[in-house]
């Protein structure tokens, strides 16, 4: 067992990022809507004086304007695209940490829409992870004020440090944990230089409010700790969110899903996820978010617009289009034809659809996989097809919390129905 101070230090680091697990062509991305554009770099820190950025790439602009294509590229999972850019600045720059993290942050979102499962790319990204702490080190130890050094060796820590807590090696997600909020804390001196090294500190405020909020057996642990500030991670967020090029994006994903799952304020998520959704049309991830925030919202003309959109780019074979979104597609087509438009046979499909996808990307113990064998249920039941509704039916009762109302439902209808 991790001892406690351990694995605090790997809560706040990796938590909010493995919640997310349960559950970014060359083209200018559009401007954020007004409602999300409310902080500004100046409101926030003091850029610290006489610091030399001399060589900095993250400072430079002339970087930023050439890879501007790139980042879009990115997140709009033409990876072939992005990385060629990247590998140009790697030769470039063959001893800067900055290639490598933005080739192992290419190979992320390559795991990231199968919600962290698929395990074909972990040997690449921790080799590009490794490679930008072993830059980053060497120009950290010739400078230890090199704040762009401590940047990318808390971001490559903390990444390392991510895929191995999903991967379930604790050990080694706790050393790069701690080793991430080490560099984390020498590079806050630079947040005023730049949106990019505030990144890390707007989550470490946000997350030491909201863990002991919510683990409250944390607390007393959590005094070895800085205090956080919720209110202000949440402003610090928005202002990287709004002003920041390279982790801008990362920045409105963080923005969005806490919004949308810790706050529990979909509407607030929405101009987030709308913005995602529609600068970055190929993303499969935020496409899936955007149509399930729209479910949740009663935009069910968007939602169906966007569910089809899905199934269409799945159907395609397009990158970052998998079974994790053809499992959300489906269910809320299914719902849609069931409830909007009366059509039970097309329901049916899209539900069993839903079934299969679901199936597929191994996601069978909640959410849409137990909700479409209940609507099965109900939908055999109603059609007087006893033998399908119990089939169905026991599915759910399998799988559902025992605390559910769906639970009690399936239980309740097996106990009547007769025995065979």
């Amino acid at each position: 067992m991790l001892p406690r101070v351990q694995f605090v230090l790997l809560l706040l680091l990796l938590l909010p990022l493995a919640v997310w697990a349960q559950q970014p062509d060359t083209a200018r991305p559009a401007a954020l809507p007004d409602s999300v554009r409310q902080v500004r770099l100046e409101n926030v820190d003091v850029a610290p004086a006489a610091v030399d950025t001399k060589g900095w790439l993250l400072m430079d602009k002339d970087i930023q304007t050439e890879l501007e294509g790139a980042v879009y590229n990115l997140y709009n999972f033409k990876y072939d695209k992005a990385e060629r850019q990247f590998r140009s600045l790697r030769r470039r720059y063959p001893n800067h940490p900055m290639p490598y993290f933005l080739l192992g942050l290419s190979t992320w979102w390559k795991i990231m829409p199968t919600g962290i499962q698929t395990t074909l790319y972990d040997k690449q990204f921790f080799a590009y992870m490794d490679t930008t702490i072993a830059k980053g080190e060497a120009m950290y130890k010739a400078d230890n004020k090199n704040y762009e050094a401590s940047f990318f060796l808390a971001a490559g820590y903390g990444f390392d440090g991510r895929l191995h807590a999903e991967r379930h090696d604790w050990r080694k997600a706790t050393v790069s944990a701690k080793r991430a909020l080490d560099y984390l804390d020498k590079s806050k001196e630079a947040n005023g230089l730049s949106p990019e090294f505030l990144f890390g500190q707007a989550l470490f405020n946000y997350y030491a409010v909201w863990i002991p909020d919510n683990y409250p057996l944390l607390k007393p642990v959590l005094l070895f700790f800085p205090k956080g500030n919720k209110q202000l991670g949440l402003q610090q967020l928005r202002n990287v969110a709004d002003n920041g090029f390279y982790v801008g994006p990362e920045a409105r994903v963080f923005l969005m899903r806490i919004l949308l799952n810790e706050e529990d304020k979909p509407e607030q998520a929405m101009p987030l996820a709308r913005y995602l959704a529609t600068t970055y049309p190929d993303n499969g991830y935020f496409q899936r978010i955007y149509a399930n925030i729209c479910f949740r919202q009663g935009e069910f003309r968007e939602c169906e617009r966007v569910s089809r959109d899905m199934l269409e780019k799945l159907n395609q074979g397009l990158p970052g289009y998998e079974a994790n979104s053809g499992r959300y597609a489906t269910y809320f087509l299914g719902y849609l034809m069931q409830n909007r438009y009366k059509n039970y046979t097309k329901a049916k499909e899209y539900y069993q659809r839903c079934i299969v996808f679901a199936e597929l990307n191994g996601e069978t113990k909640y959410g849409f996989y137990v909700f479409a064998n209940l609507a099965l249920a109900r939908l055999a039941d109603k059609a007087k097809d006893a033998p399908a509704a119990q089939r169905y039916y026991t599915v759910v009762l399998d799988k559902s919390d025992k605390k559910s109302e769906q639970y009690r439902e399936a239980k309740a209808y097996l106990k009547a129905a007769p025995k065979k």
